[in-house]
């Protein structure tokens, strides 16, 4: 019989910042993260949820809620697209004020250097 603690879910310390296509935070440190093919939702101390804003990758969009700018491949009509433009692909609602400047954003981070 296993115990509550040992239930948890396995995938959860495989969430590595590269793999995160956006994320929300939320109160006591619960942070919910959503990658390509799963939902994982973590608990962080606030020192962990710094250290993870502290890079230029994640740009806030709004309330609690992050986006990895590596990852957007379109910002469009207040929608961000994560890969193609499928019904099946991840993509994330944002507010119209933050439309713009997160297209420049990308645009700036998919520039050669």
């Amino acid at each position: 019989m296993k115990h509550v603690s040992e239930s948890r879910n396995m995938y959860e310390d495989f969430v590595v910042e590269t793999d995160i296509l956006f994320f929300k935070t939320g109160s006591h440190g619960l942070v919910s993260f959503h990658g390509r093919n799963y939902n994982i939702k973590k608990r962080m101390s606030a020192d962990n949820i710094t250290s993870l804003l502290s890079g230029k990758q994640f740009y806030h969009v709004g309330g609690n809620c992050y986006v990895n700018v590596d990852k957007v491949t379109e910002v469009e009509q207040c929608t961000v697209y994560f890969g193609e433009k499928a019904p099946s692909a991840k993509q994330l609602r944002i507010p119209r004020w933050k439309q713009e400047s997160l297209k420049r954003l990308v645009a700036e981070m998919q520039q050669p250097v």
